[in-house]
């Protein structure tokens, strides 16, 4: 079953065909419609993908590079919700969204061999084999969370104000020891040297840049602990070197909420309470800082927003690599806000 054996059944050209599946605005509806019921009729469902990608110059998906596997990245509430507002984003332009392991096989690397039209890198390091696979290929990307290499666009958080924000509201409650618990991949995990040194990765080096803005100033005693990702099982270990150490802090800077609720966990299970006995702050205000007990002060970002402009950088990015009229003259550079949310998790520094 071919296009021209279509074209032969309705009596049209076979380009005829090839545009009620490819460019309907060049068909009256009436013969666009009688083209598809004869097709449905005969079994046929449209042009060869491949075939398509090639005489149009363009794959109709765009992919979005994971620091982890898909199955690790979709048990990240908060990356599921980016990726969620993402696609509801591009779901009006047709395109389809390609979620992209960093890791491959021998056989199938995704960023080398996966046909799209331009890429999303979301949190990934960016001396990544997969980025620089991207790279190479040229294609219009847009780094998220992450900071973008020349010539590309990117939608970060504006994490700097809101962890400064976090770590000013632990000052105003008079706390004068301060933890941070933060994720420092590839660092020793344990107590880091230098408060101002700790954690690895972009997003977790902003915020540390933030807390610090803050408490540096203002001449407090900050303890911070590295640990090796954001996960209960790392938390729970960062939190309890943090709780064992002769003077311990009185409030804990987390790099996540659900650090914050780990912290909460096993606090309580040592007999202390909160926030009486220690403060907490998360940050991202997902839906884990609602459901603690009490529930979390933390940052908020707004990740239906950040998904929203990746989508919409994106987009345009690869408008501006086909010159389209209208698109952007070089890469644009989105900063989301963020805010402190106040709750139970943080009051008065412990007589």
């Amino acid at each position: 079953m071919t296009l021209q054996t279509i074209a032969d059944q309705v009596g049209v050209s076979r380009m005829t065909v090839s545009n009620a599946f490819s460019r309907p605005d060049q068909l009256s509806t009436e013969l666009r419609e009688r083209v598809l019921a004869t097709a449905e009729k005969l079994g046929y469902a449209g042009p060869d993908p491949a075939a398509r990608v090639l005489a149009r110059g363009t794959t109709g998906a765009v992919g979005v590079l994971l620091t982890e596997s898909v199955g690790t990245a979709f048990q990240d509430p908060i990356a599921a919700a980016f990726f969620g507002a993402v696609a509801e984003e591009l779901a009006p332009t047709g395109l389809a969204v390609a979620l992209l392991p960093s890791v491959g096989s021998a056989a199938m690397i995704p960023a080398r061999d996966i046909p799209m039209d331009g890429a999303l890198v979301y949190a990934c390091a960016g001396d990544l084999g997969a980025v620089s696979f991207l790279l190479r290929r040229r294609l219009p990307l847009v780094f998220v969370d992450q900071a973008p290499v020349e010539g590309a666009s990117s939608v970060l958080l504006d994490d700097r104000p809101g962890a400064r924000a976090a770590a000013q509201h632990l000052l105003d409650l008079g706390h004068r020891h301060v933890g941070i618990l933060t994720t420092g991949f590839g660092l020793p995990p344990g107590v880091a040297p230098d408060p101002a040194e700790a954690g690895t990765g972009y997003v977790s080096r902003e915020r540390v840049a933030g807390w610090m803005s803050a408490l540096g100033p203002a001449g407090v005693r900050v303890t911070a602990v590295n640990i090796t990702d954001n996960s209960e099982e790392y938390a729970a270990e960062g939190i309890r070197t943090m709780l064992a150490l002769p003077d311990r802090p009185t409030a804990v800077l987390c790099f996540s909420d659900l650090v914050a609720w780990t912290v909460e966990q096993v606090a309580r299970e040592q007999g202390l309470r909160i926030p009486e006995d220690l403060s907490v702050v998360g940050y991202d205000d997902s839906p884990v800082a609602r459901n603690a007990q009490p529930q979390l002060t933390t940052v908020r970002q707004d990740l239906a927003a950040k998904g929203r402009a990746a989508a919409t950088t994106l987009t345009r990015a690869i408008a501006r690599s086909r010159g389209e009229a209208g698109a952007p003259d070089g890469p644009e550079h989105v900063l989301v806000p963020t805010e402190l949310v106040v709750r139970g998790s943080t009051g008065p520094a412990p007589a």
